[in-house]
């Protein structure tokens, strides 16, 4: 059952057999006007309604829970980032989706840059935020701090600035809310493992990318340091860089309105 929740609509579709729960506008998307399409990091949706309905006064919101996470559906022979990168394309092709803003965070960003090297026909800026998914350092180091290789309670820290946006203690938390955390884990493990956080191709395919990009950072991120943004965005052609302060890893949660501000002066919603 769909429910509504001011301008946005939690729904239930169906793309290429895969059962996928979304958050998305109750306005039809304009094919003359622009859409933002809005890929969640390995956290999941949580935490993220307020800033999509921010997003929503600007152009229609799409904001999908990817296939193993949230309540979507997980098909067994998804296994990658590549096969999430080309669910995306069949979804904006599903949705007939045109002039798109694709926002990626985090992990949403790796998906985002993926399916910017491969085609960007129904897509108009690109917006990155946190994103992982290229390889900076050396084999013997991590970009990104392993998450399954630390508590709970010491992740949270990492990826919040503010204290009061993190979790707390899983004893706190309902029944619902830890069935999806150790759902959005667990499919992150798949996803993102072998090898953690990146494709070691993808750097050298950033080059595609023919879209006006913007790189968002946290300015206190620790999970990845902000230079790994820096050398995300010199890869692409002519993007722009910047720093949210009073961050961590997720400035679309803790920043919120500082990240639509940048995203509207960027993409001319304003």
């Amino acid at each position: 059952m769909n429910t509504v929740t001011g301008g946005l609509e939690h729904q239930s579709i169906n793309i290429q057999d895969i059962n996928t729960e979304q958050i998305c506008s109750t306005r039809k998307s304009d094919p003359g006007k622009q859409t933002i399409l809005f890929l969640h990091p390995e956290i999941g949706l949580g935490q993220a309604e307020p800033t999509l309905a921010m997003l929503d006064k600007f152009a229609p919101v799409y904001a999908p829970s990817h296939p193993g996470f949230g309540n979507s559906e997980l098909p067994r022979w998804m296994s990658s980032v590549d096969d999430l990168a080309y669910f995306y394309l069949d979804y904006m092709d599903a949705l007939d989706l045109r002039n798109v803003i694709l926002i990626g965070c985090s992990l949403g960003g790796w998906i985002a840059s993926e399916i910017a090297v491969r085609n960007t026909s129904r897509i108009s800026r690109l917006v990155l935020a946190g994103a992982s998914g290229i390889k900076v350092s050396d084999r013997e180091h991590s970009d990104f701090v392993d998450q399954f290789n630390v508590s709970h309670q010491e992740l949270d820290q990492l990826s919040f600035h503010n204290p009061s946006f993190r979790t707390g203690v899983l004893k706190d938390q309902s029944e619902q809310a830890l069935t999806q955390m150790f759902r959005n884990r667990e499919s992150t493990g798949l996803f993102c493992w072998s090898p953690y956080m990146y494709n070691p191709m993808l750097r050298r395919r950033l080059h595609r990318i023919d879209r006006p990009t913007l790189i968002l950072w946290g300015g206190q991120d620790q999970i990845v340091a902000t230079d790994y943004g820096r050398v995300y965005s010199r890869e692409i052609s002519a993007a722009q860089f910047s720093v949210i302060d009073q961050s961590g890893h997720y400035p679309h949660i803790e920043q919120p309105e500082v990240f639509i501000k940048q995203i509207a002066n960027f993409c001319e919603l304003v």
